[in-house]
């Protein structure tokens, strides 16, 4: 199904190491509205739509694992070189205890990640109007991240992401106007 290329969608620079920002980092890598979730819940959804736009899940869902790489590559490279002092500092002691610098899918407050974030109602309508929700949600945590980061490199990336869920969103609520199309057009039997 898929073809992987060694390489990021989108290249992550890192000026400094910085847990703080790490952690902030992770409410997108493993919470509830993070690209985990995202990946997940449109590749389910997939399933129980009209065939019209199984192809649109199938490919956003993809992407968003990508987005899931440059995220964790980022979280890696802020986190690498920090000592466990930085990292208790920041947040990230109980983490670093259970986990070394290996990542972990939380989010930024360590809540670990559940299925329980996936949604899946099984109404193409309904679940779209969903995905175009953590589209929108997603986009406002990427500004608020970019907000509170110095880092311009991550910030590069970051308005990168943004950007992408706009484009997510655009298309979820085309394949709606498409469905409620094809749902009001009369029937002739």
């Amino acid at each position: 199904m898929w073809v992987y290329e060694k390489k990021l969608l989108y290249p992550v620079e890192v000026t400094t190491c910085n847990p703080m920002l790490a952690r902030y980092l992770m409410e997108q890598y493993g919470g509830a509205d993070g690209e985990l979730a995202a990946a997940l819940r449109y590749m389910n959804q997939r399933y129980t739509v009209p065939d019209k736009v199984i192809g649109l899940l199938t490919d956003i869902s993809t992407e968003e694992f990508s987005h899931l790489e440059m995220l964790a590559t980022m979280i890696y490279k802020l986190t690498k070189d920090a000592t466990p002092e930085q990292l208790e500092k920041a947040g990230l002691g109980a983490h670093f205890v259970n986990h070394g610098h290996s990542l972990f899918y939380e989010n930024a407050g360590g809540v670990p990640f559940t299925a329980t974030y996936i949604q899946s109602k099984g109404d193409p309508i309904a679940d779209l109007y969903e995905d175009i929700a953590a589209e929108e949600k997603a986009r406002a945590t990427y500004q608020w991240l970019i907000d509170i980061s110095d880092d311009p490199g991550i910030n590069d990336a970051l308005r990168f992401l943004r950007e992408r869920e706009n484009i997510h969103s655009l298309r979820f609520r085309e394949a709606v106007e498409l469905l409620k199309d094809e749902r009001d057009r009369k029937k002739v039997f």
